[in-house]
């Protein structure tokens, strides 16, 4: 499976610079204490709207702040907190889909009556109404997106448990008499691994666009703390008069969302089993002929 990821990947340019793209946006995000021309929340109003310069890469905003150095501190809060979130999401929804899916019973009814409850609400209405009843703050966009997303993980997991768990690897590990806890990890936890991985990796656009999103309305990061959605929030008020305010942390967020969902059409171009199969007919008939 990995021999064929590499394989494709080193076909598929637009994969390639996807992937440039998300280790650039990490490597700068890390680095973006080292990599910042400036001070992000220093202020200063006989700076304000300085045009591009060597001193001032991007400009500076309507209270003189660096836009560089806004745009590299805002990775942090608008990237990685959305991978952190994906991640506590997955880790949950592997152990409850797990549990559904293994165990059956009561403990598959419970689980699933949860996660209907949950999914009968649009998401993102339900992380909207959430952030409003909390109150704003990247802390509650978080909670409010892992209380939302982790019943949709939930349920495809538990699916795929179900598709897996009547096995006769799985029925011989159970005749021996391997603990539960071996076989979930053992034997289903890597062909979860792949489908789950796929998801993620589309879905975090979506969390980068709500989270942007929120901080835009004033419910998310709060000033003067950095991020593109609270950048594009505060260029807004001059759109007329400088509409290049509203240029970085556009072009951040539409360049990086768009790595992510093409990089996740390429993992589940790679990972599709039926995919899989017809790369090797292919490769079978050219062999043939």
């Amino acid at each position: 499976m990995w021999r064929l990821f590499w394989q494709r990947l080193a076909q598929d340019k637009s994969a390639q610079l996807c992937l440039l793209v998300m280790v650039i946006i990490t490597i700068a995000g890390i680095g973006a204490p080292w990599f910042a021309p400036h001070d992000p929340t220093l202020t200063s109003i006989r700076l304000k709207f300085q045009p591009i310069s060597f001193h001032y890469p991007l400009g500076t905003d309507n209270l003189g702040r660096c836009v560089f150095s806004r745009l590299l501190f805002g990775i942090r809060t608008t990237v990685f907190y959305a991978i952190y979130a994906m991640g506590i999401t997955l880790l949950i929804g592997w152990l409850m889909g797990m549990l559904a899916g293994y165990f059956h019973g009561k403990t598959d009814t419970v689980i699933m009556r949860l996660c209907d409850v949950v999914l009968s609400f649009p998401a993102e209405i339900m992380i909207l109404a959430l952030v409003g009843i909390m109150g704003p703050g990247i802390g509650n966009i978080l909670i409010a997106v892992i209380l939302v997303k982790w019943a949709w993980y939930a349920r495809m997991i538990r699916g795929i448990v179900r598709q897996y768990s009547h096995r006769h690897y799985i029925a011989y590990a159970q005749v021996i008499g391997a603990p539960p806890t071996h076989i979930l990890r053992r034997h289903l936890l890597p062909v979860t691994l792949a489908e789950t991985i796929v998801l993620a990796s589309s879905d975090i656009g979506s969390v980068i666009l709500m989270i942007s999103a929120l901080s835009f309305l004033g419910l998310g990061v709060q000033p003067p703390t950095p991020e593109w959605g609270n950048m594009l929030s505060e260029a807004k008020n001059v759109m007329v008069l400088h509409p290049e305010q509203m240029l970085p942390a556009g072009i951040a967020i539409t360049v990086v969302v768009t790595a992510f969902n093409f990089w996740g059409d390429f993992l589940r171009d790679v990972f599709d089993p039926d995919n899989r199969q017809s790369v090797g007919d292919k490769y079978e008939q050219f062999t043939d002929a």
